[in-house]
């Protein structure tokens, strides 16, 4: 049964979601696809995987101990705080802060996850950037001048 509540959950939050992302403004230089097609597909594939959850449920689910949860809580929140810190921080040092504390999280060793950290977010902005052509700065903006 907590199997087909949680698909509920998933199903309404996704429509939520795809409800939201009726809001986004477009341009008159938008690309062919639009801004709006990236949140209509990820919400479409997040319905689906609700609707099966809540079709084929598991017939004995395991929650997880209270620990992994409050490790979950402690994720959402680097994330929330991660979305938070972009735009005044640039992309390089919250991107390097969260993704060292996620990895962290995932085996603690300050080292390999520092260096982590360091990488993902090098990588990614190369990646993002050049790439993908993203208008991100790599920093403050009142550190750039």
């Amino acid at each position: 049964m907590s199997d087909r509540i949680f698909g509920v959950i998933i199903v309404v939050v996704a429509l939520a979601y795809i409800a939201s992302a009726t809001q986004i403004q477009t341009t008159l230089l938008a690309d062919p696809v639009g801004p709006k097609t990236f949140p209509y597909l990820v919400g479409a594939v997040i319905v689906i995987a609700g609707l099966f959850v809540i079709w084929r449920p598991d017939p004995d689910p395991t929650w997880p101990a209270m620990s992994r949860i409050g490790s979950m809580a402690l994720a959402v929140v680097i994330l929330a705080g991660y979305a938070y810190a972009l735009k005044p921080m640039g992309f390089l040092i919250p991107t390097a802060l969260a993704s060292g504390l996620l990895s962290y999280q995932l085996r603690p060793k300050a080292i390999p996850a520092a260096l982590t950290g360091i990488g993902l977010s090098i990588g990614l902005f190369v990646i993002f950037k050049y790439a993908l052509g993203l208008g991100l700065l790599p920093l403050p903006k009142a550190w750039l001048g």
